[in-house]
Formats: C-alpha cells, sequence, structure tokens
C-alpha cells in the first residue's frame, strides 16, 4: 500500500522529511563557504546597524550566526503551526521548505538586520494570532508590536507593514480603540529604551537615525541582481500557486485557520509589492518572505494529493537545486 503512495505524499509524511531539510541546509551552508569563500554581507549605510554589527558581530561569526539564527526561526515555525493548526495537522513541512529556501540563496548566508528583524517579525505573529476574537485582547496587540518596534530598530522599514498588522487584528476582530492605543504604545516601549541610552551616552542622534532610514527612499526602478531576481520570481510563482489553493480551497478550513493564511496571503502580497518599490532592501526582505511562503506552501504540499500536484512538488524540488547552481554562478 505504501508504494501507491505518490512521491509528494511519502516525502511530506515522512518522519526523515525534516532532518533531510536540515542535512541538506548543512551541505548547501558547507558548499556556499568552499565556493565563495570572500564573500560578505551588503552594506546597508544604515548607521545603526552597522554600528551594532561592528561592535556585537565579529566577521568571521557572520556565518554561523545566521545559521543559529535561522534554525531558531525555524523552530518556532513549527511551534506556531502546533499552537495555531494552520496545517491541520502537527506538521514540520512547512520548517524544512524554509531552510530548503534560505540553503539555495548563499547571499542570505550572511547576517543582515533582516534576519534579526524576522525573528521580532515571527514572534509578533505569533501574538497577533492569539488575539483572534480573544475577549481581552489589548495585552496580545500589545505585545505584537513590541516586537514590531524591537524589529524596526534595527530594520526601520519593518514599520511600515504596521498598518497590515491593523488590519489582521481587524479582520481577528481584536481591534478596538483600547488595543489600538495599546499597539502604539507597544511600537514606542523599544525606542524609550533606546532614547534613554542614547541620552545617556551623549549621542542623541542615535534615537533619529531609524526615522531618518524611514525617509530614506531609493528611486524606484528593478535594480535586481541576477540571484535576487531568480530567487524572487521562484518565490512569486511558489506563493501565488500556494495562495491559489489557500483560497479554492479555504471552506475546508476552519475560519479560524482561514483567517490566518489569507492574513499570511495578504502580508506576503505587501512584501512582494514592497521589494518592488524598494529592490535595495530585498537581501533583507527576503527573511520576511521566505516565513510566509514556508506556511503556505507547507499547506499546499501535506494537504494535496493529486497528479497535478505532485508534479509541482517535483518541479518545486528540482527547482531548487537548479536556483542553488544558478546562485553560486552567479555570484562566483
Amino acid at each position: 500500500m505504501y508504494r501507491t503512495k505518490r512521491l509528494q505524499t511519502r516525502i511530506t509524511a515522512g518522519r526523515l522529511t525534516l532532518p533531510a531539510a536540515i542535512l541538506i541546509s548543512v551541505t548547501c551552508w558547507i558548499l556556499t563557504a568552499i565556493l565563495l569563500p570572500g564573500m560578505e554581507a551588503q552594506k546597508t549605510g544604515y548607521p545603526l546597524w552597522e554600528t551594532f554589527s561592528s561592535i556585537c558581530i565579529p566577521g568571521w561569526s557572520c556565518r554561523f550566526l545566521s545559521f543559529i539564527l535561522y534554525g531558531i526561526i525555524g523552530y518556532f515555525l513549527i511551534e506556531l503551526n502546533n499552537t495555531f493548526g494552520i496545517i491541520r495537522m502537527r506538521a514540520s513541512v512547512q520548517t524544512a521548505v524554509y531552510f530548503l529556501l534560505i540553503s539555495v540563496c548563499p547571499s542570505i548566508h550572511m547576517l543582515y538586520a533582516g534576519d534579526l528583524a524576522a525573528a521580532a517579525f515571527l514572534i509578533a505573529l505569533f501574538f497577533l494570532f492569539k488575539s483572534y476574537q480573544h475577549a481581552s485582547p489589548t495585552s496580545y496587540l500589545f505585545h505584537t508590536f513590541v516586537f514590531i518596534g524591537v524589529g524596526s530598530i534595527l530594520f526601520p522599514q519593518l514599520t511600515f507593514f504596521a498598518p497590515v498588522f491593523w488590519i489582521g487584528a481587524y479582520n481577528f476582530q481584536s481591534l478596538n480603540l483600547k488595543s489600538f492605543l495599546a499597539s502604539l504604545i507597544g511600537w514606542s516601549v523599544p525606542y524609550w529604551f533606546l532614547s534613554g541610552y542614547a541620552y545617556l551616552s551623549g549621542q542623541t542622534d542615535i534615537f533619529y537615525q531609524p526615522f531618518r532610514e524611514l525617509a530614506n527612499f531609493t528611486p524606484i526602478r528593478p535594480d535586481f541582481l541576477p540571484w535576487e531576481m531568480a530567487t524572487i520570481g521562484y518565490l512569486l510563482v511558489l506563493f501565488l500557486v500556494s495562495s491559489i489553493h489557500c483560497l479554492i480551497t479555504g471552506y475546508e478550513d476552519k475560519i479560524r485557520t482561514r483567517s490566518y493564511l489569507n492574513f499570511l496571503i495578504l502580508l506576503d502580497f505587501c512584501i512582494f509589492v514592497y521589494i518592488g518599490l524598494q529592490s535595495a532592501l530585498s537581501v533583507h526582505l527576503l527573511s520576511f518572505l521566505f516565513i510566509g511562503v514556508s506556511i503556505l506552501a507547507g499547506h499546499l504540499f501535506v494537504l494535496t494529493n493529486s497528479r497535478s500536484s505532485n508534479l509541482f512538488f517535483i518541479c518545486t524540488f528540482v527547482g531548487l537545486f537548479l536556483l542553488f547552481g544558478f546562485n553560486i554562478w552567479t555570484l562566483k
């Protein structure tokens, strides 16, 4: 009976899927370090991050710390699904997809501000989902925006996605005047600490740097590197297919789960739009995009079992290896 199962079902339901994805990820990380030994993180031009990274992050540890951070995010993706039942089963496929996606993009194997902000972003998602139709959502929205504020100190553009979280809270029936004001206070809390540090250290300019960065817009043009175009194109196809599947088969999910998935679709769409508007930030925004796309793709692969879905799964898997080879080739 087991032999008649499609390849997609065998892999998504297998216990060795996640360990195999981790092994592939480690292998890709090692190959990248060998083939691209001189690769360095792109300069962001954001003084606060440059100061933080130069003081707290030794150059030799960038690859290692980024791998550890991605591992932590991958673990929390499992906890997110187990807590909210987004894929209707205790699945780790979304984490396996996440590890494979980050592995085939050698440029993001270095530690960026967007990586740390993405970790805060994921925790913010957790608290936002917790607020769903809650009788007292104020504390959940407060904590949601505390982590958005924390992430925005290192990556100020995260603040631009605050309205999307408010839309999500409204759809989750957890947005009212009290919770809205709590969200504003929550977002400002990290900046209170930043202002205190700036005052005590006599470097008041530090406090204004995140706000100056928010007003720093590069010209709107599709100025992408080849590896960025290939990676974003791959993610876009995966996002579109997964989103269409969620929208068409949404009636099979609980109303709560459908709300979560619709919010992730909206959030990923906004990230794609922002990448198109500010291509210079794509290396940071990819860290956010991987989270949402991994969940949607995991939902697609686990809950479908047709010939067409199996073919798409195989093409997706083969495409990952082709994308890794292309990215290595263009970066050498």
